[in-house]
């Protein structure tokens, strides 16, 4: 799945979720930081729930963090 999309700061990025656990994120050093950091955490995978630890090979829970922290522009499978 191919993710694109701005941080924070307005850095454009575009990044590959792949669904593995030691290499969740491919494309952007920033947005797999982001991951990582946030690995363990709980995550809402749409805005009212459910709720979802995020694991870095599950490529729903990774991609609604993106949703919540960054603006996701497109999503491509």
């Amino acid at each position: 799945m191919i993710v694109t999309g701005t941080l924070e700061d307005g850095a454009a990025y575009e990044v590959e979720l792949t669904g593995r656990e030691d290499r969740p994120v491919v494309g952007s050093r920033r947005v797999r930081a982001l991951v990582e950091q946030h690995t363990g955490l709980p995550v809402l995978l749409t805005p009212l729930g459910p709720q979802r630890t995020l694991a870095a090979a599950d490529t729903a829970a990774v991609l609604a963090l993106l949703r919540q922290l960054t603006a996701v522009v497109e999503v491509r499978p």
